[in-house]
């Protein structure tokens, strides 16, 4: 199926005006100003996108797909996601992960649920491992994992400075790096260290320590819930202006912004005003996964569990409230982790591109219709295409 997308602005994330753009199967086949409708020979899908912002699918590069938690006892494990609570945020790329749970959670697992979802229709990749180290993975080897594994293209996330992290040394983050960068050299993937920051007082010294001590490079490392507390997310700006990537988790409830949580899309404009480059901050959502309530002693409270739909709604309070350019705000969730994470055929609409494309009402930024590989999963904002038991 031809499909043609007429009479929209486009943003790729840059701004290009007012386009056409031809998708041929699941590809961006052109992209000029006028495309003119042939006379049928062949059937050709025509898209109206008068009033509409055209813009790049969104990467989403933290879900926890089979679902996380459980640091309440078993009844607090989440589910596995589907694909609607996906595509509704208008995700088209996910990277799944496990998380505290490594032991009823498993590698095989992640990789079964991430090749599931990509039968229904958008893209999705993995890190082996969980919060321990060492790192469980599926051949023995984080190394031989990104290397002989397609849908593996980095570990993690693995967990610092929290209560439930196996308390690593410096050296086994080292050497944790090391593997993953050869392995990601090797085989032509990012092969970055997904790590969960904790709330502990020793943040990200053992990731600068690293940087400084070996030659390790600050960018294998992707640190995330950057965000979380105040004293962490001042860390985030002298550590992204040294050439750090940092990203910030846009699932929160009201409680944790109440107790010093900084909102995704407040803490965007202050690393922007702070002169930190854009294309060092990335968001996620750890959608699916459990956002657990401690008291003072470490002893669960309470939980919550996050949702993909977050991450656009917090670039587009960054766009809406915090007047951060529309361009620069869309690369946190496009262009930004497509780069970082080395995923070539994603985060722009170019041609050859896969046809991942969002399209937003201009007046409201709204989420209207979403395409993944060539298939309209949403239209007029409803589900076209459903996960198999949804």
């Amino acid at each position: 199926m031809i499909k043609i997308i007429k009479n929209g602005e486009v943003y790729a994330p840059n701004y290009l005006g007012k386009k056409d753009i031809l998708i041929a199967g699941d590809k961006i086949g052109f992209i000029k100003e006028n495309i003119t409708v042939p006379r049928k020979f062949v059937d050709i899908d025509i898209i109206d996108a008068s009033g509409n912002y055209i813009v790049p699918g969104f990467i989403d590069s933290h879900v926890h797909i089979t679902g996380g938690g459980g640091e309440g006892s078993f009844r607090t494990r989440t589910p596995e996601i589907q694909l609607t609570d996906i595509t509704k945020g208008g995700v088209t790329t996910v990277i799944g992960v496990l998380g505290t749970d490594g032991t009823t959670r498993s590698m095989e697992n992640l990789i079964a649920k991430a090749r599931g979802l990509e039968e229904e229709g958008i893209t999705t990749y993995v890190y082996t491992g969980s919060y321990q180290v060492p790192v469980r993975t599926l051949t023995g080897s984080i190394q031989d994992d990104i290397i002989l594994i397609d849908k593996i293209i980095g570990v993690g996330e693995v967990a610092m400075s929290d209560h439930r992290s196996s308390q690593p040394t410096v050296e086994d983050f080292a050497k944790l790096a090391s593997e993953a960068r050869v392995g990601g050299i090797l085989s032509g993937k990012a092969g970055v260290v997904n790590i969960h920051v904790g709330d502990g007082e020793r943040k990200i010294d053992f990731i600068e320590n690293i940087v400084e001590n070996t030659e390790i490079p600050i960018t294998q490392f992707l640190p995330t819930h950057m965000n979380r507390n105040q004293s962490l997310f001042q860390r985030s700006i002298s550590y992204a202006k040294k050439g750090g990537i940092v990203d910030f988790t846009t699932s929160t409830n009201k409680k944790f912004l109440e107790e010093g949580e900084v909102k995704c899309s407040n803490a965007l404009r202050i690393l922007l005003e702070h002169g930190v480059k854009s294309n060092n901050i990335t968001f996620s959502s750890d959608g699916q996964g459990s956002l657990p309530d401690f008291d003072e002693h470490g002893r669960f409270i309470g939980i919550g569990i996050g949702k993909v739909t977050s991450l656009y709604s917090e670039v587009r309070d960054a766009i809406i409230n915090e007047n951060v350019p529309i361009d620069k705000a869309l690369s946190v969730i496009t262009a930004n982790p497509a780069d970082i994470l080395k995923l070539p055929m994603k985060g722009y609409i170019q041609k050859g591109r896969d046809a991942d494309i969002v399209l937003l009402n201009k007046e409201n930024l709204k989420i209207e219709s979403v395409i993944a590989k060539g298939k309209i999963m949403i239209s007029e904002g409803k589900p076209i295409i459903k996960g198999t038991f949804e």
